[in-house]
C-alpha cells in the first residue's frame, strides 16, 4: 500500500515539474513514506532519517519530509523530536505536497495531517516505480473501520471509502495496453469494496474480463467478509490468481475475541475448507501474531494447531507490538514477557518453514504457467517469475523476456522458492 502511495506522490510532484533522481544523496527533497503498524517499522524510520540528518548538515537547503502513517500518528510531535524535519504529511494530503513545499521554501514547516472521508486519488495516474514494466499496483479503496484492538490503521488511514469502479477498470486497461501483465488490487480490506453497485467480487470480474493475459491479484482480505460469491469468482476466471491471503492472527477464539476480529477459530477453518473445496489448486497465506495480551500456552498451542489444520503455504509472522491509542493499549495489559513472545514466534516460524517446504515439495513434478518478471538477483543466468499461486520460481534463462508467459516443470525447491526448467513457450 505504501509503495502504491509513493507512486501517487511521485505523480503529484512530477506534475509540478519535480523530477525523481536515482541517488537520494544528491536530492534536493527526500520524502520518507512510513508505516506505523509495528513499533519496529517506526524504529527503522527513526534510524534511517538520522542518515538524512547528516546529509542535511552538509546541504542545509535539503528538504526532508515524513509522509504516511507515522506522520499521521505522531503529527507535530515528530517535529519536536527531530528538529531537522521540514514536512509532516498524512496519507490523505498528498495533493497538497506542492503547496506544503512552498511553505518550506518560505521558511515554514509544511504540515497537513487531516484525514479525508472522500479522498481516493482516483484521478491521479501513478508514476510506476516498479521498473520491471510487468507488475503494477492499483489502489481500489482506502481506510479501515474494523478496529481490531491491536491495530493503529483506522487511526492513521481513516474510514473506508471505495474508489470509483470505472476508474479502476480504466486504469487496469491502460496498464495492460502499456505492456503490464499482472496487477494487484489493493486495500486495507478489499472485501469491503463497494462502488457503482459493484461489490469486490463484481469488480474482480470486470477487471478479469479485460484480457485473459492480464493476471489479477488482490490484498488484503478480512476473513469475516469473504463471501462464497468471491470464492466462486476466483475459481471461475483462470486469470484471477489462485492465491488467497487470509490473515488469521491467532488460532484461539478467546484471543480472536480480544483482538476484535469478529470471527472464531471454527469459522476460519470452515472458510479454509470452503476455499480448498472450491479452488483445490489455491495457495492460502496468512498473518500471525505471537504473544498478544493474556495469551497462554494453550492459546499459542491452538495457533500452532490452526497452522497445521489450515496447512498454510506461507505466513507473515510477528510478535505482538503494542501500538498507542489502540484498544489493546488503552484497555489491556501487554503481559506476555518478551522472552516468551520470542520463543512462541520462533516456534511459529519453525512450523511455517516446515509447512512451506512441504508445500513446495508437493509441486515437484508439476508444470506451472509462469509470468517472467526479470533476472534472478542471485544468478544472472536465471530468470524469475511467479505462478498463479504466487510462488516464486527460478529457471534457466532462454530466449524469453519480461512479460512472457512460459511453462516451467518444477524439479527442485527450497522452503521459499521453486526451481525448474522451461518446457514450452505458452504465449
Amino acid at each position: 500500500m505504501n509503495f502504491a502511495d509513493s507512486e501517487i506522490v511521485a505523480s503529484v510532484l512530477k506534475n509540478h515539474n519535480y523530477k525523481i533522481i536515482d541517488d537520494y544523496k544528491n536530492a534536493d527533497i527526500i520524502l520518507v513514506n512510513t508505516c506505523a503498524i509495528r513499533d519496529n517499522a517506526e524504529q527503522r524510520v527513526r534510524n534511517k532519517i538520522q542518515e538524512f540528518k547528516h546529509l542535511k548538515r552538509k546541504n542545509p537547503q535539503m528538504i526532508i519530509g515524513i509522509l504516511g502513517c507515522m506522520a499521521e500518528r505522531l503529527k507535530t510531535k515528530i517535529l519536536d523530536e527531530e528538529k531537522f524535519i521540514d514536512m509532516i504529511v498524512g496519507p490523505d494530503a498528498y495533493r497538497d505536497l506542492p503547496l506544503l513545499l512552498n511553505e518550506v521554501f518560505n521558511g515554514h514547516k509544511g504540515i497537513n495531517t487531516i484525514l479525508s472521508h472522500e479522498e481516493t486519488y482516483a484521478d491521479i495516474n501513478p508514476v510506476r516505480l516498479n521498473k520491471n514494466g510487468v507488475t503494477a499496483f492499483i489502489s481500489i479503496m482506502r481506510g479501515c473501520q474494523n478496529y481490531c484492538s491491536y491495530c493503529v490503521v483506522p487511526f492513521t488511514r481513516g474510514k473506508e471509502r471505495s474508489r470509483d469502479a470505472f476508474s479502476i477498470v480504466d486504469e487496469a486497461k491502460m496498464l495492460f495496453n502499456e505492456g503490464y501483465r499482472e496487477i494487484t488490487l489493493l486495500g486495507q480490506n478489499v472485501n469491503s469494496y463497494y462502488n457503482n453497485n459493484l461489490n469486490f467480487a463484481g469488480l474482480l470480474q470486470e477487471v478479469a474480463k479485460i484480457n485473459p493475459l492480464l493476471r489479477i491479484r488482490f490484498a488484503t482480505s478480512h476473513p469475516k467478509d469473504v463471501s462464497e460469491q468471491l470464492i466462486n469468482t476466483i475459481a471461475e476466471y483462470p486469470n484471477i490468481c489462485k492465491s488467497v491471503h487470509l490473515p488469521a492472527q491467532s488460532g484461539s477464539s478467546r484471543i480472536l475475541k480480544l483482538m476484535n476480529r469478529k470471527y472464531t477459530r471454527e469459522y476460519y477453518l470452515d472458510l479454509i475448507h470452503l476455499i480448498r473445496s472450491k479452488i483445490p489448486v489455491a495457495t492460502i497465506t496468512t498473518d500471525l501474531i505471537a504473544g498478544f495480551c493474556t495469551e497462554t500456552d494453550d492459546d499459542h498451542a491452538q495457533t500452532l494447531s490452526l497452522m497445521n489444520q489450515a496447512n498454510f503455504d506461507f505466513s507473515f509472522m510477528f510478535k505482538y507490538s503494542e501500538r498507542p491509542d489502540t484498544k489493546a493499549a488503552n484497555e489491556y495489559t501487554d503481559d506476555v514477557p518478551e522472552e516468551i513472545k520470542i520463543k512462541r514466534l520462533n516456534q511459529i516460524i519453525a512450523l511455517q518453514n516446515r509447512l512451506s517446504l512441504q508445500s513446495n515439495k508437493n509441486d515437484i513434478g508439476k508444470i506451472f504457467e509462469v509470468l517472467v518478471e526479470g533476472n534472478s538477483k542471485r544468478n544472472p543466468d536465471f530468470l524469475t517469475g511467479r505462478n498463479s499461486q504466487n510462488k516464486m520460481i527460478v529457471f534457466p534463462k532462454s530466449n524469453f523476456k519480461q512479460g512472457d508467459y512460459v511453462n516451467v516443470l518444477i524439479n527442485d525447491c527450497t522452503s521459499a522458492t521453486l526451481k525448474g526448467e522451461i518446457i514450452k513457450k505458452q504465449f
